[in-house]
């Protein structure tokens, strides 16, 4: 594929995290630019054109005509992600798909045999996570050999309040799907089932909600894991995880705040938005893409995956119904992506 001196994105999604990406390429990063936007919220649209100069498309299928479009970066609504993806790989162009990559793992395989049919990877997904500073020193520490074997890990994904429109499998395929690849990533094992399981609930939830959830994964050597989602928990947001060996505990680092004692106390602040307690991994991360998307290659999370994630998700919700262990199969990892 040909080198791009500068790699022309179109941004398909320009809500939160679209808008966010827009200004990073746009005001941190370099060899980019964003030279076409859509959203089905037009005034949003023209709001984030305004931020790089870009262009309005209709919509995801004429963005990703565009011929002034090398590659495309998909942001919108996740049950929308499949589509934008199969139309990229269709034309031919590199896409960065922000997590899930898909809400289902029938989708997923969709990509993935689409990318195998093509003789080629086009899709990276946003798990920004294996580009975190604190999960790579973890990754570092456990591939040493030095602690052992991995035993048990426990974690826990808090955010301060979510609206309305947040609904119980939401808590799988938009929260725990970042500690549902990063695990896997970290340990090298694959899972093999899942439960979840539901602690007294908070009266700051709603109907359609169930908060806080216990999710218990269990991967093919036996280890088990436990991740606490509690999405209203009012206090910040809490992002641990520590791995249990059989010679040492690995734990996540503290976000960087210093500690303040004053007035009889002694406290450390916490984040109360994901945006800054993982900037600097969104920041090396998109700037990773752009680099190797520039040169037609993939070297971040691929579809594969993200198509393990996306099954892994579909477990979990089947468990948030039957109340069951369920099980997950994925089938072996294809040579093309080389796992």
């Amino acid at each position: 594929m040909e080198d791009f001196m500068e790699l022309r994105i179109g941004v398909i999604g320009t809500g939160a995290i679209g808008t966010e990406h827009i200004e990073r390429i746009a005001n941190k990063l370099s060899g980019a630019k964003v030279t076409v936007v859509t959203d089905v919220d037009k005034p949003r649209a023209e709001k984030a054109a305004a931020v790089c100069g870009a262009r309005i498309e209709k919509d995801g299928t004429g963005v990703i005509a565009s011929s002034d479009v090398d590659a495309v970066m998909v942001t919108n609504w996740g049950p929308a992600h499949a589509k934008s993806i199969l139309g990229s790989i269709a034309a031919g162009k590199m896409v960065f798909c922000e997590k899930p990559m898909t809400t289902t793992g029938a989708d997923a395989k969709k990509i993935v045999d689409a990318e195998i049919a093509k003789g080629k990877k086009f899709t990276q997904v946003g798990f920004m996570r294996r580009y975190d500073k604190g999960y790579l020193q973890m990754k570092e520490i456990l591939s040493s050999g030095k602690t052992g074997k991995p035993l048990m890990i426990h974690c826990a994904h808090r955010n301060v309040a979510k609206g309305t429109e947040y609904n119980t499998p939401m808590s799988v395929n938009d929260t725990a799907i970042h500690e549902i690849d990063v695990l896997h990533w970290l340990v090298g094992d694959q899972y093999v089932s899942a439960q979840v399981l539901f602690p007294k609930q908070t009266s700051l939830t709603h109907k359609d909600l169930r908060d806080p959830q216990i999710m218990i994964l269990t991967t093919e050597s036996g280890i088990l894991i436990e991740i606490e989602v509690f999405v209203n928990c009012q206090f910040g947001y809490d992002i641990k995880c520590e791995v249990v060996c059989e010679r040492a505990s690995v734990e996540l680092p503290l976000a960087s705040f210093p500690s303040v004692k004053q007035d009889a106390k002694y406290y450390t602040a916490l984040e109360t938005d994901w945006k800054y307690r993982f900037i600097d991994s969104y920041d090396v991360e998109i700037q990773d893409w752009i680099n190797n998307a520039s040169k037609g290659i993939v070297k971040g999370p691929s579809a594969w995956d993200g198509y393990l994630a996306a099954v892994t998700a579909d477990a979990l919700v089947k468990a948030q119904g039957s109340g069951k262990i369920e099980s997950i199969a994925t089938g072996p990892c294809p040579d093309f992506y080389s796992c």
